[in-house]
C-alpha cells in the first residue's frame, strides 16, 4: 500500500542491447552500501523492469524525489555506482541518474478510488 504522502515516479532509460545481460547480473546482487544509501535517502518500493529491447523502467516512492536525487548525489557509494553504471547506457546526457526521463503521472487506481468513494460519500450526505 502506498503511503498518501507519497510521491510517485516513474522513469525511463535505454540499456545498449548488448550489455542486457551484463546489466541484469550487476542488478541482481547490488552493492550492500548502495542499497543502504538508497534506502537512508529516501527512495522506496524502487524498482527497474528491463525490456529485451534494451528499454529501462523504473518505479520508486519517495517524499520529495529532488531531495532524494540531491541526498544521492551526495554519497561516494553512488558516484562510483553511477561511474560503473554509465556504460550500460544509450542516450545520456551525464550520469544516469542525472539522465532518467522521469514519465508524469496520468492514472492511479487508489487515487480514482478515492475521489469516486468521497464523491459518492458527498452524494448520500445530500
Amino acid at each position: 500500500m502506498t503511503d498518501n504522502t507519497s510521491t510517485r515516479i516513474c522513469f525511463i532509460l535505454r540499456v545498449k542491447p548488448e550489455m542486457l545481460e551484463e546489466y541484469r547480473e550487476r542488478h541482481a546482487a547490488v552493492w550492500p552500501e548502495m542499497l543502504e544509501a538508497l534506502a537512508t535517502t529516501g527512495w522506496r518500493n524502487y524498482s527497474l523492469f528491463l525490456d529485451d529491447d534494451g528499454l529501462l523502467v523504473g518505479y520508486l516512492e519517495t517524499d520529495d524525489f529532488a531531495t532524494a536525487q540531491a541526498a544521492m548525489a551526495e554519497t561516494a557509494v553512488n558516484a562510483r555506482w553511477q561511474a560503473e553504471m554509465s556504460a550500460y547506457f544509450t542516450q545520456l546526457e551525464g550520469r544516469p541518474d542525472e539522465s532518467m526521463r522521469v514519465l508524469p503521472l496520468v492514472f492511479n487506481l487508489e487515487q480514482q478510488l478515492a475521489a469516486a468513494t468521497f464523491a459518492e460519500e458527498r452524494k448520500t450526505e445530500q
